[in-house]
This record gives structure tokens, sequence and C-alpha cells, in this order.
């Protein structure tokens, strides 16, 4: 496929088919910076700008497969926070999205207008809680969903001879020009059975969106909703890094994984690619192997840096000296200290003399780590340089935090720094939630936390279990019934809205008919239960929030999407509108989700019109 779009230009770069070898990085998605091509023959590589080769690529604009598009960095190429992953497209799907929409066709239902709800049926990780995500990505899918001639192409080799062509033109014809897709704001606390997305349009077009938009769904409210339950657990003071790249589920999990765990309250991220596409603040310091690759302080090539408006000194021997004169604080000797560790550190401050942290458990933290560490720092400070702080990442992180902060207390008493005493100490070594309650209830001196296994693969849970099932189907409300209650559905195209009481708190979650008043500030209304009938109370609320807003209307984006910032914003205040027994970690209270009186005496007859009455003899 992408050969095609290229064949035309290779006679005019000079560049001969055997022996090249071609490399396109594309996305289907709207960018603001031209993709790049990259030709490479035996004798030379060349650069192209996409928007130089645009005659000579296909007309439905595809080159294939690339994992991700474009060059999307700063604030004149960043005009979007979705992630602009090439294989969103309408053939990421399940095959029987495409029979079911030939037998819609087959049948002449293509175009019924039908209603789809978007949702999940239980919170997780044992919470009572969910935080919504990835809606940018889905309208962005909507914006770009066409199938190529080459999509087409594939299709007729895999389906059946009987499938008439006119079916591969209509196919070819598709838009999302006839969709509208409403839904919760991005970054919203959503709720089970409250629909996150709410899709109408022709029902063959809406079938195929479904496998897509869950993919695009399911993940990144997952993700989110872990990085939030973190950031509750271990507060708003401490500083939270995601370094899961390399444990991810491949690349595009870990994009995903960087840039919903920033979206769910984490501060910053390892992932370089993740900073240059969402503008997420990067962090990092260095790995065990920089400091094992030096034995001795003869490796330290590095002996010199420059003051703060001064002249170059011998570091290495500044170093040397503070390690001498402070060794006896740490009760030990100097020898026990590694030197090949020493070597490490002064070749990393000099090197980043503003931006020194280090990774202290290579050997041992108490008797060389934060000896060595504390010995660059004070000959860091003699040249008008401040330390940012260490690393732990093995051992009890409790303990070895408070003695990493009790020596930088030591330290700041007796040579009159103060600045030590807000040193950052930084702990890893595969912490999940639990582990930051342990510490917590432990009581530790950490205030920044690297996390990378655990949040990016959703240890405790993997995967959230969004459904999209159909709720109407021309203006008739479609019920699906089942020996599960959990899995009954709730019929019909429906309004959502959240009640709050006086202090601020959501109280509950109420979803009724489209024809149905809006529930109004101050005023009494009867909320149910949807399956128990004894459950039901009168609520008057203080607010009342539309949680079902339009963003896709016939082609177009309804309102603007906003910045990654702001719906990580939008994170923070929605959980503040949950009481904490909701939040908690253990035994949370659950939420409250209601339909009106009116939806639960029309979604009850319905039940019974549609459940087959049984006979016993």
């Amino acid at each position: 496929q992408l050969c095609v779009g290229f064949v035309r230009l290779l006679p005019r770069l000079n560049v001969t088919l055997t022996g090249t070898c071609l490399l396109a990085v594309y996305s289907p998605f709207a960018t603001a910076t031209p993709a790049r091509a990259c030709i490479a023959s035996r004798d030379k590589t060349r650069t192209i700008r996409s928007d130089k080769i645009a005659a000579h690529v296909p007309r439905d604009g595809k080159l294939g497969m690339a994992l991700v598009g474009g060059s999307h960095h700063g604030p004149e190429a960043r005009t979007s926070t979705s992630l602009r992953v090439g294989v969103v497209q309408p053939l990421l799907t399940d095959l029987y999205q495409i029979t079911m929409a030939y037998a819609y066709w087959k049948s002449g239902k293509h175009d019924d207008e039908a209603v789809f709800d978007l949702f999940f049926r239980k919170n997780p990780f044992q919470g009572e809680f969910t935080v919504f995500a990835g809606l940018e990505d889905c309208i962005r899918f909507l914006q770009t969903f066409r199938y190529s001639t080459s999509d087409i192409e594939y299709l007729k080799s895999i389906l059946p001879a009987s499938v008439e062509p006119e079916y591969y033109d209509y196919l070819s014809s598709l838009t999302a020009e006839k969709v509208k897709l409403y839904a919760v704001p991005e970054g919203t606390v959503v709720f089970p059975r409250v629909p996150l997305i709410r899709v109408e349009g022709p029902l063959a077009v809406l079938q195929l969106f479904e496998t897509t938009l869950l993919n695009l769904v399911n993940y990144a409210s997952l993700v989110t909703t872990n990085a939030a339950r973190f950031r509750l657990a271990a507060g708003c003071n401490i500083s939270l890094l995601e370094f899961g790249l390399r444990r991810a589920q491949g690349p595009d999990g870990g994009l995903s994984a960087s840039k919903y765990t920033y979206l769910g309250g984490f501060d910053g991220t390892s992932n370089v690619l993740a900073g240059k596409l969402f503008n997420i603040p990067l962090k990092g310091t260095h790995a065990h192997a920089f400091i094992m690759s030096f034995s001795c302080l003869d490796d330290c090539k590095l002996r010199k840096l420059k003051a703060v408006g001064g002249e170059e000194v011998d570091f290495l021997e500044l170093c040397c000296k503070w390690r001498k004169e402070l060794t006896g604080m740490f009760k030990t000797i100097e020898d026990e200290a590694s030197s090949g560790e020493l070597a490490a550190f002064i070749s990393y401050a000099v090197s980043f003399p503003e931006n020194f942290l280090a990774l202290v458990d290579t050997y041992d933290v108490l008797r060389s780590g934060l000896l060595n560490f504390s010995a660059v720092a004070m000959a860091l400070n003699d040249l008008g340089y401040r330390a940012v702080g260490v690393r732990i990442d093995s051992g009890d992180l409790a303990y070895l935090s408070s003695c990493a902060f009790h020596i930088f207390d030591e330290l700041a008493n007796k040579y009159n720094q103060e600045w030590f005493r807000t040193l950052t100490i930084v702990a890893s070594n595969d912490i999940n939630e639990e582990t930051i309650v342990s510490l917590n209830e432990q009581g530790h001196k950490i205030n920044s936390f690297g996390i990378g296994t655990h949040l990016v693969t959703c240890q405790k849970q993997p995967a959230l279990g969004c459904v999209y099932k159909l709720v109407e189907v021309k203006n008739l409300s479609c019920i699906k019934l089942s020996l599960d209650i959990q899995k009954v559905t709730i019929p019909g195209k429906k309004a959502c809205y959240r009640l709050y009481g006086h202090q601020g708190y959501a109280l509950l979650d109420l979803m009724q008919k489209m024809d149905e008043p809006p529930p109004q500030k101050g005023k009494r209304v009867l909320c149910r239960h949807p399956f128990q009938e004894s459950k039901r109370a009168y609520v008057i609320p203080d607010c009342v929030e539309d949680l079902c807003l339009l963003w896709w209307d016939h082609g177009k984006i309804a309102r603007e999407l906003p910045p990654l910032d702001a719906i990580r914003n939008r994170v923070k205040e929605s959980l503040k509108t949950l009481r904490p027994d909701i939040k908690r970690t253990l035994n949370p209270t659950p939420y409250k989700v209601s339909v009106s009186d009116h939806l639960y005496m029309f979604m009850h007859e319905l039940w019974l019109q549609n459940a087959p009455i049984g006979e016993l003899s």
C-alpha cells in the first residue's frame, strides 16, 4: 500500500526500486506539520516533506499502517491532544461489524435511523468511580472515517464472492457526515450505566463504529482512572512521574499511557515522544548502568567545572575533599564508599550541574550512595549550583527515605544550607497503589514517586469493559434482556443529568426520557434505582449539570475541543465533587445512578413486552 503512493515518485528522484527501502510516517488525523518520508538507497538518503509529494499520494491520502503520524511539537504544531495514531482507521474493527453492515445493507436496513450508547457496567479497581477519557480520539476518528481504495480491495479479497459489488461502492461512499455524537465532557468522573457516548445516525454506519470507539475509550478511561487513584493515594503534594514506556503493551500503548496518566494527575513522563507530541513535562535521571560503567576515579575524565560567574575549578578534587569531610557524619569509613559511584556522580554533575539528581542504590544507599551524593552536592554548592535530589530504586523505601531526609537535615543544620531540606527524594521499584497506601501508614519522606509497570499495565484490572449497545432504531426503543440483571440495558435515547447537593457534592446521576422536562434547581424530583423497586428517593438539587453534550454534528465538530491541560484540570475538579467516602481505597461507598419514574415505568413495561412467558407442565 505504501509503495503505490511513491512508485511514480521514484523516477523523478533517480532512485531505482531495486535495493531501495521506503519508510513513511503518516497519520490519517489532521496534522499541522507535514509528515516526512525517507527514501533510502544504497548511496544516499533523502528526506522529503510530505507536502512536496502530495501529488504522488493516492487520493484517499493513506500511506498505510505507520504507527505515529507527522511531526507534532511546539505550540504552532500541536493543534490537538489526539493520539495521532495511523492505525486508527475504519479497518481497525472486528470482522463481524463489516459482515453485519452487509446484512443490514442487503436487508435494506442500513439507513435506518439508530441510536447506540457506549457505557460500562462496573467501576474498575474495586473502586466506585471512573474517569472518562478518549473522547477527542473518537472525534478525530469520525473526522477521518473513510474507506480507502486499498481498504475496499482488501475487503473484496476476504469476504465471500457472493457479496454484491454494489456493497463495496456503498462502503466507499461512507463518512460520518450523517452522524451526531453526544458525550460526557472528557475528564469527567463517570459511573456505571450512564452513557459516556451516544451516537445517532444510519444503523450500518454506527455499527461500523463500535469496535473502534470501544478501543479508543476503554484503555484511555482505564489508565486515566488508575492514574487518578494513584494521585488520590499519594496526595496533592507528592510529585508523580510516569516511567512505564518499557513495560507498556507496545509503542502505541506506551504513548497512550503517557498521555492519559498525565491527564489523570501525573506530573511528568520519561517518554520523550509523548513529551514532543503532547507537551507533557519530561523527567528522568540515569540508570544503574551509568553508575556501573565507572569503576574508579581514574574513569572520571571530566575533572573541571566552571563556577557560576567564575572560573573553572578541579571539581573532582573538590568532591573528594567533601567526601572525606562528610565521612564522619555517615558513621562509616571512606573506603567503604564506591569510588566508581563517586566518579559516575561527578561525571553526571559536570554534564548537568543544574539538574543533578542521582540514583543512590547501585551498591549501598547508606554506606555509599548518600555519602557520594552529598559530597557532590556540597561541591556543586561551593560553585553556585544546587543539586536536585536522589532516587532510591530498591530496599525499604520508607526507612531509606527517612534516613536520607535525616542526613539532608543534618547537613542543612551543620553547614547552614537550608535548601538541603528541600532536596527531592524519588522512590521507584514496582510501586502500586497499595504500596503508596502502605508507605503512608509507615511514615516516609518521599516527595516524588516514579511509577511504571503497575500504572501503565493497570495491574489490578486489565480492561474496563465498556460496551456499545443499540437502544433505539426507527424511533422505537430497544432493550437487551439477560438472566444476568447487570446485562439488561436501559432502553431508548436518554438525557443524563448530575444532581448536586447544597455542600457542592454530587448526589447522583439521573437518566430520563428525552421528552421529559429536565430537573430544576430547588425542585423535588423522584429518582429510582433502575432495577430495585423499593430503592427510590426524592431529591431536591442545589445544582443540575447536563452530562450529555453535542460534540459532533453531521460532519463537523460542534464545540471546541479542550487542550490536554484543561482536561487534566477537569479531572481534578470533577474528583473534588465526590464525597471522600466514595473515593476511599477500602470499602468505598457506591455512587447512586438513578432513572426517572417515567423511564423506570417505561423500561419495565418494555421488559415485560419482550420477555417470553414460560410454561410449566
